[in-house]
């Protein structure tokens, strides 16, 4: 008995000991290598990067983790008994750790060697979740237990469980609460029902387990158990229990929803925050604001592919993808991996089932009934088991089949001439109801649309398929423009003082310039040469010769000179006389931008596509500050933008305004918590706020005349009415104008245009320069995605022609002269002219026939209503 007292004795000492010297440990050692939790409450979780259209409507999202945070206040009451009944029943009655829950899963372990049960509560799942790792032993877990003391001691229950709902995987990437209502159901937290709330409740546990996309069967079954939790803890009585308990599975998987593809303009963007914050631009949750108008952006990304899609049908069928024997399948061709489910563009694959011929049945009893016709269609299987039919007429006739790009075969009859079952084809779904065979085209195009007022950019279009393809040609492709930038020389003639009516030579002439490589013979498109004509005409009808003429008389170097005042830069004009032509080169957006100054009177604006940038915490820490257009303003001078490196377009579309606001902060850091655990120096920019910063309003330079402009516009809108862009009368406005452009053998085929609100410029082309073919001109290659954007970006925008301006007048010319109209007279019309370069008198000159600007009359030119091909070099 003395011996077994001794023995309790010594016992009990030595645990008193040991009790005492682990507290002492614990406070001594562990407690002060403890985490602050002093920003726990501000703790930076990772939110994705968010780029949105200008009206706050979302465009993408980049970022390994779907997030959206919510505050205690905004989160469904059911939601969070759902989680406090699944996951921690006795969180409102602890401090941070439960002891029954400790003692149970310690009995676990030491009666079946099992840690299965791991006794966290709500709060110590916070502590590992932003303070500790992943790894299960014995001293994380004493940290854990320690951690939620003192997270407990610092922050109320409500600012801890909202940490949690807000930090907890939910599986598919999402994270939070509010990602995981969007994932699998769609809905915003106040939109789920009470089945649909204890399905995410069941996540945290195991998301891939308990998936109710994976694993519906074993999600069900988590599901149900925690619907009894809350009824056992009078969360809810017995009929929401019983209708939610019955309620079926229905999650699905969603991804983000977004207004437009506009994939070309996103990346942009997150190039241009990723080059000012790094990765961590993918987890501060910044927030962009775009000028994209996301409707007209899903426009231009359908005008840009149905033209080409046209375009390629033009040429012939290339074939089908491959061919299956259907009737060996025992599954799906899909499910077999034999069809695939990937897209490019608005095009997908589908497999042939069925070939229909047309029918038509004139036996008939009686002689009054009407014959049945059956339509020829083939029938096809896309994913989803969905059949689609694909008619003959305007699905399948087209499909002649492809030789090269100037040549195709027999059109065809049947639709066996095109397809037989099995074959694996492009389809493109033009309609609801039409549905036509196609193929991946490898022509590509590009398409940017602006604001003249200010430069904003409302569309952008930098290919067929980004995915596919992730060169940008709208901003990155340099091609050269034809006649598309012949009015800019033009303009450049006005300014020296050509007019209108001003007579140049369409005659043969033959140049030796040092600048050419050799003998140069340029000619018209038609090889046909059309003597006087009339500066407005030519430019209507696109006239080569005259083009060159005119740069020859007012000089290749005050040209380029000129040419820079439209944001064009010297490096990329050519000093010979094929500029007159078009032979620099030049993206889609320099162009759009260079026939703004055109559309808003005569303003040089900097395309933009950034308004805003928004931090995490709300503050506004970029606000761009674009020149806008004054038309109420002082005319002063006309501004001489050649060395203005401000006005150049790379510098606009790399935002230096960010680098400027963000530059200076870089030097002051701060610690904060990261979504990882422990500390690290993030960038205090987040503690700006400009959003109530008062900008100074700048003014768009004034690079050419009001005079000039107005004269301008009005060629160019006749070059829609009578000219080589007559096909733009489909939209049926009289204020828009603008100008085709095509280069040699028909590589590239270009048309811009604008009213006085929107200029837009498109262009089709192979990337690799090779010939679009016979015919394939800009009035017809280019033209018409132009028309299908501009039909929609116009829709319920006023006609609006302006004023003319002060300085000019309107005299009668005689058409064949442009000389003052007499009543001898044959054709005539009306001419717009400078007060000073009015025509007084009829004067008529001769050719010397050296290539100089010539005049006399020589044969009748008479305007006609007919579509004009354009010229090219």
């Amino acid at each position: 008995m003395i011996k077994l007292v001794k023995i309790l004795s010594w016992l009990f000492v030595t645990g008193s000991m040991v009790l005492i010297a682990g507290i002492f440990y614990i406070y001594t050692v562990l407690v002060p290598e403890l985490p602050s939790i002093e920003n726990l409450e501000y703790a930076q979780l990772q939110v994705p990067l968010r780029v949105y259209d200008r009206n706050e409507v979302l465009l993408a999202e980049y970022g390994e983790r779907r997030r959206v945070p919510v505050s205690f206040e905004d989160i469904p009451p059911h939601l969070i008994e759902a989680f406090v009944s699944a996951e921690d029943d006795q969180y409102w009655q602890h401090v941070g750790v439960d002891p029954m829950a400790l003692v149970a899963a310690a009995y676990e372990l030491i009666t079946t060697g099992n840690k299965t049960r791991g006794g966290s509560t709500i709060t110590m799942q916070v502590a590992r979740n932003f303070f500790l790792s992943s790894e299960q032993t014995y001293s994380r877990k004493l940290n854990e237990i320690l951690l939620a003391l003192k997270i407990e001691g610092g922050l109320s229950k409500e600012k801890i469980l909202e940490l949690y709902l807000n930090k907890i995987y939910m599986g598919k990437r999402a994270y939070g609460i509010v990602a995981a209502a969007q994932v699998y159901y769609n809905k915003s937290l106040l939109d789920l029902t009470l089945a649909q709330t204890a399905m995410i409740a069941g996540l945290p546990k195991a998301p891939s387990k308990y998936n109710p996309i994976r694993n519906p069967e074993r999600a069900l079954i988590r599901r149900n158990h925690i619907l009894g939790r809350m009824r056992f803890l009078d969360y809810i009585d017995d009929e929401q229990f019983d209708l939610a308990r019955v309620e079926p599975v229905t999650a699905e998987l969603h991804v983000t929803e977004k207004i437009a593809d506009a994939q070309y303009v996103t990346e942009m963007v997150r190039a241009q925050l990723f080059e000012e914050y790094g990765d961590e631009a993918y987890k501060m949750g910044l927030k962009a604001y775009t000028t994209i108008d996301g409707n007209l952006q899903a426009v231009a990304n359908r005008a840009l592919r149905q033209t080409l899609l046209d375009y390629y049908r033009r040429h012939g069928y290339r074939g089908a993808i491959k061919s299956i024997d259907l009737s060996v399948l025992e599954e799906d061709p899909f499910d077999a991996e034999l069809v695939s489910e990937a897209r490019v563009g608005n095009l997908q694959q589908a497999v042939v089932t069925e070939i229909i011929e047309a029918n038509e049945n004139i036996e008939s009893t009686e002689a009054s009934e009407t014959p049945e016709v059956t339509k020829a269609v083939a029938k096809a299987l896309i994913a989803d088991y969905k059949t689609i039919e694909i008619p003959f007429e305007n699905g399948l006739d087209w499909a002649a089949k492809f030789e090269d790009v100037n040549h195709k075969g027999k059109d065809p009859v049947l639709v066996s001439d095109v397809l037989k079952v099995g074959d694996v084809i492009w389809v493109e779904q033009r309609n609801a109801d039409l549905w036509l065979l196609a193929d991946v085209p490898k022509v590509e195009g590009a398409m940017a649309s602006i604001d003249s007022s200010n430069g904003a950019i409302r569309a952008l279009v930098g290919g067929f398929d980004f995915f596919r393809n992730k060169f940008n040609r709208a901003i990155q492709a340099r091609r050269q423009p034809g006649s598309n930038f012949k009015p800019f020389i033009y303009s450049a003639a006005l300014d020296k003082g050509f007019t209108a009516a001003s007579i140049i030579n369409d005659a043969p002439v033959v140049f030796d310039d040092d600048s050419l490589e050799a003998t140069w013979r340029p000619e018209n498109y038609s090889g046909k040469f059309y003597g006087p004509t009339r500066l407005r005409e030519a430019l209507v009808k696109s006239r080569n010769l005259v083009s060159i003429r005119i740069l020859q008389s007012i000089g290749i170097r005050g040209a380029t000179k000129y040419a820079q005042r439209f944001g064009f830069e010297k490096v990329h004009m050519p000093y010979d006389l094929s500029l007159a032509l078009g032979s620099g080169t030049f993206a889609p957006i320099e162009i759009a931008r260079g026939y703004s100054v055109f559309s808003n009177g005569g303003y040089l604006v900097d395309p933009f596509f950034l308004q805003r940038v928004v931090a995490g915490n709300g503050n506004v820490v970029f606000r761009h500050n674009p020149r806008v257009v004054c038309q109420s303003c002082d005319e002063g001078e006309v501004a001489d933008t050649a060395d203005d490196e401000a006005t150049t377009i790379a510098v606009v579309l790399e935002v230096p305004e960010v680098a400027a606001v963000i530059e200076p902060l870089l030097e002051t850091t701060e610690e904060t918590i990261t979504e990882e655990g422990g500390t690290e120096k993030v960038d205090e920019v987040v503690e700006i706020d400009l959003a109530d910063e008062i900008l100074p309003v700048l003014y768009a330079p004034r690079v050419i005349s009001r005079q000039n402009a107005f004269i301008m516009r009005s060629m160019m809108r006749e070059v829609v009415s009578r000219g080589t862009a007559v096909r733009a009368k489909a939209l049926g406005r009289s204020d828009i104008g603008g100008k085709t452009g095509t280069t040699n053998d028909q590589v590239d085929a270009w048309f811009s245009g604008f009213n006085n609100q929107i200029v837009t410029s498109s262009w089709v082309g192979f990337d690799n320069q090779q010939t679009l073919g016979r015919r394939e001109t800009g009035g017809r290659a280019a033209l018409p995605m132009w028309v299908k954007y501009m039909r929609v970006a116009l829709d319920g925008m006023p006609e609006t022609i302006e004023d003319q301006p002060e300085g000019l007048v309107t005299v009668r010319i005689d058409s064949d002269t442009g000389k003052r109209a007499t009543l001898d007279s044959v054709n005539s019309r009306f001419e717009i002219f400078r007060a000073e370069n009015a025509p007084a008198e009829i004067r008529v000159a001769s050719s010397t026939g050296n290539g100089e600007v010539l005049g006399g009359v020589i044969e009748n030119t008479a305007e006609t209503e007919e579509e004009i091909v354009e010229d090219i070099f």
